[in-house]
């Protein structure tokens, strides 16, 4: 096991499995880390630069991920459950399978994230960013969507979505989604699918 304790330039370091729950990584780089399986739960890594890291399976759950770079990691399977994501950059990043439930990712950045099959039960995704993401049988169940971009973002076989819900999000121009909702959404809310500025 790799000593952590005050180091703040932790890039590529191999932390597979270790128990890191409650630690304090605030603006750490921990750039290309091994995070394979590990428990972060409840810790602080707001502000952490995460680019490229391997979190396959690891558990996040209620941690604080604030402004984090989690641009191209792997987060497929991951456990964010009640964690904070606002304004965390997640551009391109695996999260597959992930478990977002009552998470708040609030004006986050997941533009051409590959969501399928995550958990969005009861997140906030208010004014974030989903440009071009695939939530390709995602459960969206109370998902809060106020302002989001859902610009040319793939929602096949998603759940947990109607007409009223999507009429909240900035817009679905180029959007993919199931043609009945789709007509629905067209006749009802026709300016969604306008170019945005």
């Amino acid at each position: 096991m790799v000593d952590i304790a005050g180091r703040k330039d932790l890039r590529e370091v191999d932390l597979k499995g270790a128990d890191l729950r409650g630690a304090d990584l605030q603006e750490a780089n921990l750039e290309k880390s091994n995070l394979i399986g590990a428990n972060l739960s409840e810790a602080n890594l707001k502000g952490t630069n995460l680019k490229g890291a391997d979190l396959f399976e690891a558990n996040l759950k209620e941690t604080h991920l604030e402004g984090a770079q989690l641009i191209w990691a792997d987060l497929r399977w991951a456990n964010f459950e009640a964690a904070y994501l606002e304004k965390a950059h997640l551009e391109g990043t695996k999260l597959e399978g992930a478990n977002f439930e009552r998470a708040d990712l609030k004006e986050a950045d997941l533009e051409g994230a590959n969501l399928i099959k995550a958990n969005l039960k009861g997140v906030n995704l208010e004014k974030a960013n989903l440009k071009g993401a695939n939530l390709e049988g995602a459960n969206l169940e109370g998902a809060h969507l106020d302002g989001a971009s859902f610009e040319a973002v793939f929602l096949g076989e998603a759940y947990g979505l109607s007409p009223d819900r999507l009429s909240k999000v900035k817009t679905l121009y180029n959007a993919k989604l199931d043609e009945k909702l789709l007509v629905k959404l067209k006749q009802k809310y026709p300016y969604l699918f306008e170019k945005p500025d």
